[in-house]
């Protein structure tokens, strides 16, 4: 398909005392919004969560990685298939993959940035030397070099894209070739009202002091603060699609993997501390033709906290999507939601935010009912779009 086809995702979740994504100084990070200091968590930050997510339902073959340590990983793989011992397999790995260009860091071993590779792909560099192992092994650099460069180290790299990298591409600055651009878009997290920084002081106790030792045995502290986030991410069908070889039902196959883990992922930091990982009370997809649509500006006046900031929060997503839609005359292609509200005559925000949801985006419907209308949607508007 060539049409531009956008899924946006919609999210508001509750997170409880929490530090999951600190900055330099080991606080909670921040941003001002709306004139006043909000909770922030990095794209960054969920995207590698998402990642982690729907990678363990993967199997290994279709996983990816993103690593300095290649040549360590390509030298595993050949000296699993060979007996010329890892020294040797990682001298044809180093090799074979200087063919890429790409620079070394400053750790021997090491290339100079992360690359994102998937596995099965790492597999297939391997597989361009098995059975000459021992052959290659007893030539020197120079002449192991000339001997493999006419091999399509590059190619390997360049199709047969697991989900991850198809999903949020591959930068590699100095080699072009090796670049693939994201058909996902995630934004930073914000809180919808203001929040302000906290500091638990812990101490630890050492159980084996005397009786007569009195006191902790370590005293520290760490930042933390609660939130109600507005998540938001994007997902380009026609890029992903182009990524993945213009294969439709695997490009609606990654559709679903990323809205539940997207959905269901949260970064880990701290988590032993503070047990943070909740689940959203509001998950809504709005499939576009036109262009992705972040509806963070309902919260650019900051949700008051007397008001009780959850109910409230929702209301203002659904307001703002109903307004931007009247304003702009847009007419998405679908939209769906699900949401922990009930229509609740006795709890006014309650029945308030259940009421603008469903104006807004439709009766709430479980999490798989959905996922499952969102895969019958794009695979009805691509399915045409072909005819």
């Amino acid at each position: 398909m060539t049409s531009p086809l956008y899924i946006d995702v919609h999210i508001v979740q509750t997170v409880p005392p929490a530090n999951m994504n600190r900055d330099d100084q080991g606080a909670p990070k921040e941003a001002v919004f709306g004139g006043v200091r909000r909770s922030r968590v990095s794209s960054q930050a969920w995207k590698h969560a998402t990642r982690r997510d729907f990678d363990g339902r993967l199997p290994e073959p279709e996983r990816a990685s993103r690593t300095k340590r290649i040549i360590a990983e390509l030298a595993d793989r050949i000296d699993s298939s060979s007996n010329v011992g890892h020294e040797q397999a990682e001298r044809i790995a180093t090799v074979l993959l200087a063919q890429l260009g790409i620079s070394k860091g400053k750790k021997a071993g090491d290339t100079a940035y992360l690359l994102f590779y998937g596995h099965a792909q790492l597999d297939e560099v391997a597989a361009l030397v098995h059975g000459r192992e021992e052959e290659l092994a007893s030539l020197d650099d120079a002449k192991m070099a000339e001997e493999v460069k006419e091999l399509p180290v590059a190619e390997k790299f360049q199709s047969g894209h697991p989900v991850a990298v198809a999903l949020f591409g591959r930068m590699v600055a100095d080699i072009p070739k090796l670049n693939v651009d994201a058909a996902v878009q995630v934004a930073h997290a914000l809180s919808t009202h203001e929040v302000h920084l906290e500091f638990d002081y812990f101490t630890a106790v050492d159980d084996k002091n005397p009786k007569e030792e009195t006191g902790a045995a370590h005293i520290d502290s760490v930042g933390f603060n609660s939130a109600t986030l507005y998540r938001y991410a994007t997902v380009g069908f026609h890029q992903l699609a182009a990524n993945l070889g213009g294969d439709a039902d695997a490009a609606l196959d990654a559709v679903e993997q990323f809205v539940l883990s997207f959905t269901r992922s949260a970064p880990t930091g701290y988590q032993n501390s503070f047990a943070h990982r909740t689940l959203p009370s509001v998950v809504a997809v709005v499939v576009r033709g036109d262009q992705p649509v972040n509806l963070v500006s309902a919260f650019e006046d900051p949700v008051p906290s007397e008001a009780g900031i959850q109910a409230v929060s929702a209301r203002r997503l659904a307001d703002e999507h109903s307004t931007a839609l009247a304003m702009w005359g847009d007419k998405p292609l679908y939209t769906a939601v699900s949401h922990t509200y009930t229509d609740d005559a006795s709890r006014a925000r309650t029945q308030e935010a259940a009421q603008a949801l469903t104006r807004a985006f439709g009766e709430s419907q479980p999490m798989a009912d959905l996922l499952a209308g969102l895969r019958k949607r794009l695979a009805q508007t691509t399915s045409t779009e072909e005819k």
